[in-house]
C-alpha cells in the first residue's frame, strides 16, 4: 500500500504541483509586463493638458516645449514660464489656465509627474536621437491624437537594442542611417 501511494506521489502529484507553479510563474510574467515596462501609464498631472491640442491641432513643435531634446541628454518638463509664452494673451479665462497662472505669479515650478522613465542605471541621450533626425513619435508614440499623454512603448534594454540593431529598418524616414551602438558602456555607465 505504501509503495503505491509513495508511485502515485511520484509520478502524478509532483508533476501537477510542478507544472501548476511553472504556468503560475509564466502567466504572471507574461500578463504582468505592460505594467513592468510602464505601457499604459498615465498619471493625473497637476493641470490638465491636451497634447492633442498642442502638439496635433495647433501643430507645436515638441521642442518649443521640451526645450532640451535637441541639446541635452534630457527633454526637460516645461517650465511654467513656456507655457505663459502664449498663456498670458490666449484662454486667461479657462480654469486650467488659472492655476497655470497661479503657479506662474507664485513662482512655484509645476509638479509635473513624469510619465516617460528609463531605469536609474540607464543613460539615454534624448540629443543624439533627436539630431539624428529620429521623430519624438518613434519612441513615445502618436503624441498628436493623445489627450492624456500615455506610455505606449516599453522602454527596456530589449526594445533598445531592437532598434539599435535593425535601425535601417525601423527607421526608413532617415536615408543612410546606421545602426546605433551595441556596447555595454553606451547606456551603461
Amino acid at each position: 500500500m505504501k509503495k503505491s501511494i509513495l508511485d502515485y506521489t511520484l509520478r502524478i502529484r509532483i508533476p501537477l504541483v510542478l507544472f501548476t507553479a511553472a504556468a503560475f510563474c509564466a502567466a504572471t510574467y507574461f500578463l504582468s509586463r505592460p505594467e513592468r515596462d510602464g505601457i499604459g501609464y498615465a498619471p493625473i498631472q497637476p493641470i490638465a493638458f491636451s497634447h492633442k491640442l498642442h502638439a496635433g491641432t495647433m501643430k507645436i513643435d515638441c521642442k518649443y516645449c521640451h526645450t532640451g531634446a535637441a541639446s541635452s541628454p534630457t527633454a526637460s518638463l516645461p517650465a511654467v514660464s513656456i507655457c505663459m509664452n502664449c498663456h498670458t494673451v490666449a484662454r486667461k479665462n479657462k480654469p486650467e489656465i488659472i492655476k497655470l497662472t497661479q503657479y506662474y505669479e507664485q513662482g512655484i515650478a509645476l509638479p509635473w509627474k513624469r510619465v516617460h522613465r528609463i531605469p536609474d542605471y540607464a543613460y539615454f541621450n534624448h540629443s543624439v536621437h533627436v539630431n539624428r533626425g529620429i521623430q519624438c513619435s518613434n519612441c513615445h508614440g502618436d503624441v498628436e491624437h493623445m489627450d492624456v499623454m500615455t506610455q505606449v512603448s516599453e522602454f527596456t534594454m530589449g526594445a533598445c537594442l531592437s532598434c539599435h540593431r535593425s535601425a535601417h529598418e525601423n527607421l526608413k524616414n532617415i536615408p543612410g542611417i546606421k545602426n546605433g551602438p551595441e556596447n555595454c558602456a553606451t547606456c551603461h555607465r
